[in-house]
């Protein structure tokens, strides 16, 4: 059972357990005396205009918002359509970000200092402006329930992260339906484990079967598709568990397969089937995600290929025997066909609980970052790591640590603060929760980081400069912890648990010692988590810990938005190319502002940079990017397109941040749709080798619902309906073929002949036309006559030109065949088309160029040389009159007027190409330039499509997410 201490649900504010000693001194890190943090920036006005691009519906509109001028478009957005309080249009809606920070900061700094975690009334206010100096600047962030309730008259639900619990009797499972629901009434997500409850093998009292977790489920599955369905605008999120020795586990594995292969015969027989369509309420199990708690001598089973026992729940005798290889075999399947269920190993989960003798961890929240006693909350922010990367512009970086470590003391006492007033969701978890005070800090942009440093994701050096991070952040917290437990007193639950507490710390810093060195910019890093990890072992032996956990790594979606972050959480970035929304309207795509910092760092001049940067905003990969060194390619590898990072490359960062972790790390290991159910054997069995504590794989395409917008699924009924009516229509009259025409071009026809030369291999084409102006015939002639390849280029001529006769559209060609790569290939003497990555390549960028008109081509990337140096020039390819521009209707975010005040640094602009008019997020540019399919759901509330942060989903868009935020 849980240890409790006393206290009523809605929080007490009482001062700390043992008498204060001292307070704490607070040093100022960004701040200047005298000055208020919010004299130091400028100010502007901006209109937020939020639309359904799907079907043109404003979703949110607000004008005149106050924001700093540095802030980007997408987090003034967000931010003002999440975060403001009050309805919009009255007096009491908030109007700008000043008010936002100090109802925030202000309830804060009210409680530390009720609470005496204070030394004197000045470092009062230094912790004041040094708090509201780190959020005005987007170097951390608290997690979204913060923004939401704090200072608010509403239940100030600080938590984002909740395990609940539930036990082998009815009154037990109807107390965890109302329990959920009111989670996922306020828009938070919880976790628990089932095991408890007895198996359908086993008898209840009366002498019957007992019905067993797998029915339970279907009831409280139910009730979160109904609450969702009352309001949300997404689906509740839950985690359920099941221990991999419980009689039903085999059942637990196959409910989520069975429902897809529902899912499939339903939505081939023309009911609507898409996430949030008419129908899909029909199927199952579908608003959790399940995940199988595994031990280690299931695991050593399956590596030895024994057998295993399956227990009875209320005597604990092995009822059955399985073979531990086969069920694993059916739990990759499982995973395989659907994604569910993911992952969880008991064994390192537990050997890293700091409060064993309180009871055993036994479930996870959600996403699965947070691990903890059951009944408790966790309340999580998270650290921008890009502000801590120090670049001169020549590509001398280093980390500061020392901010770094400054800025985590900071957050972690603003956290402990908070659940001094926080209020929870019901009784139990309050009391469990200010027992044991669970905190989550973390961060978010390490994929970006690593990239900007000249760091594969998938590299040693990576790896060591990531864990390095990971440890002087939960060092740092773990050493705060244990000085605010000599002032306000340690958790409730220590005394019983100090022994344990002790022993994972110790194991924390043996792990620090011992972790790999590679470079002076990990090994300062390495150096100042050492001498945190030697103060937490002398201060933790002195005072103990304020905290029984310090720090998980959540999925930061909403609010890595809010913070302009590129990447969320532990993620590698999505792309080299981005969507970038502008001040007064419109978009942009531009380069990832990471690279030409990347390049610096390898040691590439301007003008080499200059040349990679183009080439990646034309192709939007690095492959033959001229003058980039192969060897340098890993550095830009993404977690989409031609050089995705692989599998085991996200499993080994896992592994290599998880020993400075106190809770588990939130992600979705992405596989391509050719994976096989052995790899993901082997990533779930190396998962356990390698120390992690939990993970999910999700294999491309393996889903079938994906929610559409309203227009699409009426077109689609409407395709249904004509299709139905076709099939009675042909069944009682003769069936009319429609064959195109042919449109045969005149005798005399105007056309251009091209000589050309790719990769040294030399040729003309003749591009001949209609008097309309309309291509309608190419011939291509190599220099050997009578070679392969020229045989094979007459003949691809005729098809080509076959094909436009018949009316193919010229666009359609160049999609397909530009980026087409094969030798010859390289260098050409055209200068409009530099480089062409195959002879095709070449043929139908000049052919778009002369035939396409400018709209045409350039929402596909091809641009002629002087266009190009336009670019380069004024910003665009081609002058915009004001008459085309409606600023009023694109306004997003558009600054109205200044508000004078002192002048603050511009960042760096990377040059911007205009963004195809159909891309509305990365997603979807990614999709569009690679060619790729980003197998992600599109938002509801903005029609955008989503992309993956952690094991959940953020839109871009509007930072809605598909869980626990």
């Amino acid at each position: 059972m849980t240890e409790t201490a006393s206290g009523s649900a809605r929080g007490s504010r009482t001062k700390g357990t043992k008498a204060a000693k001292g307070g704490l001194r607070i040093e100022r890190i960004h701040t200047t005396p005298g000055v208020h943090p919010y004299d130091e920036v400028s100010w502007e006005l901006r209109d937020v205009v939020m639309t359904n691009w799907r079907d043109g519906s404003v979703n949110f509109e607000q004008r005149g918002v106050e924001f700093p001028d540095f802030w980007s478009v997408n987090a003034v957005n967000i931010v003002t359509s999440k975060y403001f309080r009050g309805a919009v249009g009255t007096p009491q809606r908030e109007t700008g970000l000043k008010q936002l920070i100090d109802r925030i900061v202000k309830t804060y700094t009210k409680a530390g200092e009720e609470n005496d975690y204070f030394a004197s009334p000045a470092d009062v206010e230094i912790f004041e402006h040094e708090l509201t100096y780190a959020l005005l600047h987007q170097i951390f962030s608290f997690n979204s329930p913060v923004w939401f309730n704090v200072g608010t008259p509403q239940p100030q639900q600080v938590s984002a992260c909740f395990i609940l619990a539930v036990d082998d009797s009815m009154e037990s499972i109807l107390d965890w339906y109302k329990e959920e629901g009111m989670i996922f009434k306020g828009g938070s997500g919880a976790g628990l484990n089932l095991s408890r409850i007895r198996s359908s093998k086993e008898l209840l009292s009366s002498g019957g079967n007992a019905s067993g977790p797998v029915s339970f489920m279907r009831g409280a599955d139910a009730s979160a598709g109904t609450i969702k369905s009352g309001g949300a605008t997404r689906r509740a999120a839950k985690m359920v568990v099941l221990d991999v020795d419980h009689p039903d586990v085999e059942a637990f594995i196959e409910t989520k397969v069975k429902e897809e292969e529902k899912i499939r015969a339903l939505r081939d027989a023309g009911f609507d089937m898409d996430l949030g369509g008419d129908d899909i309420t029909s199927v199952q199990y579908q608003n959790a995600n399940n995940s199988v708690r595994v031990n280690d001598e299931f695991m050593a089973a399956v590596e030895n290929g024994t057998e295993f026992g399956l227990r009875a729940r209320m005597t604990g005798e092995v009822i059955e025997k399985v073979d531990a290889k086969a069920l694993f075999r059916k739990l990759a399947e499982a995973a395989w066909a659907c994604a569910d269920p993911g992952i969880q190993y008991d064994g390192v989960i537990n050997n890293w609980h700091t409060c064993p003798e309180s009871g055993r961890i036994t479930a996870s929240n959600p996403c699965s970052e947070y691990m903890h006693l059951d009944n408790t909350s966790c309340n999580l922010a998270s650290l921008n790591l890009m502000k801590f990367l120090d670049d001169d512009g020549k590509g001398n970086q280093s980390f500061d640590a020392e901010r770094f470590a400054k800025v985590v003391e900071l957050v972690i006492t603003a956290m402990d603060i908070s659940i001094c007033f926080a209020d929870f969701p019901t009784q139990k978890i309050g009391e469990n929760t200010r027992a044991f005070r669970q905190l989550g800090i973390g961060y978010a942009n390490l994929g970006a980081l690593l990239m900007a440093t000249g760091h594969a994701y998938d590299s040693d050096g990576g790896r060591t400069l990531a864990a390095s991070i990971t440890s002087l952040m939960t060092g740092t917290a773990y050493k705060r912890s244990a000085e605010l437990a000599a002032i306000v007193g340690p958790y409730d639950g220590y005394a019983r648990n100090a022994d344990s507490h002790k022993r994972v710390m110790k194991q924390h810093a043996d792990a620090n010692a011992v972790a790999p060195r590679t470079e002076d910019l990990d090994n300062v890093i390495w150096a100042a988590a050492t001498e945190a990890w030697q103060d937490v072992l002398r201060l933790g032996e002195k005072n103990g810990f304020r905290n029984s956990q310090a720090s998980v790594l959540a999925p930061t979606g909403t609010i890595g938005l809010a913070m302009s972050c590129d990447t969320t959480g532990v993620e590698p970035d999505l792309a080299l190319v981005k969507f970038k929304k502008l001040v007064g309207g419109g978009s942009m795509q531009i380069v990832n502002g990471t690279v030409p910092q990347a390049l610096r760092r390898l040691g590439y001049q301007e003008e080499q940079i200059e040349a990679i940067v183009a080439h990646i905003a034309e192709h939007g990969v690095v492959v033959d990017a001229p003058g980039l060194k192969t060897e340098h390619y890993e550095v830009f590898d993404c977690a989409m397109g031609e050089r995705s990072i692989s599998a085991m490359g996200h499993v080994r960062m896992m592994a290599a941040i998880q020993p400075w972790i106190s809770g588990a790390i939130s992600k979705t290991v992405n596989m391509p749709e050719t994976a096989t159910v052995e790899e993901i054997e082997e990533i779930y069995f190396e998962a356990w080798k390698m120390g992690v504590k939990a993970l999910a794989i999700y294999r491309d395409n393996c889903k079938v619902g994906q929610p559409l917008s309203a227009k699409k699924k009426e077109e689609e009924k409407a395709e249904i309906t004509e299709k139905a009516e076709e099939t009675i229509r042909t069944a009682v009259e003769k069936v009319i073929e429609y064959r195109p025409v042919r449109k045969r071009l005149p005798k005399g026809r105007p056309g251009i002949t091209t000589s050309f030369t790719v990769g040294g291999a030399e040729g003309y084409m003749t591009a001949n036309s209609y008097p309309d102006d309309g291509l309608g015939e190419v011939f291509l002639k190599m220099s050997k006559q009578g070679s392969t390849l020229a045989g094979m280029m007459d003949a691809f001529s005729i098809a080509v030109s076959v094909g436009l006769q018949y009316g193919v559209p010229l666009e359609t060609y160049v999609a397909k065949f530009t980026n087409m790569r094969f030798e010859p290939a390289g260098m050409t003497d055209d200068p409009d088309v530099r480089m062409a990555q195959s002879i095709v390549d070449y043929i139908f960028r000049r052919v778009a160029l002369d035939f396409l008109p400018f709209e045409t081509r350039s929402a596909l990337g091809i641009h002629s040389a002087e266009e190009r140096q336009r670019h380069l020039d004024t910003g665009s390819y081609e002058p915009l009159e004001d008459e085309e521009l409606d600023t009023e209707a694109l306004a997003q975010s558009a600054p109205l007027a200044s508000v004078p005040a002192a002048s603050a640094p511009k960042p760096v602009e990377i040059v911007p190409v205009p963004a195809p008019k159909t891309a509305h997020s990365n997603a979807e540019l990614v999709e569009m330039q690679l060619g790729v399919s980003a197998d992600a759901p599109l938002c509801f509330s903005c029609g955008t499509k989503m992309q993956r942060a952690g094991s959940c989903y953020i839109c871009e868009g509007c930072g809605s997410t598909s869980g626990c935020s």
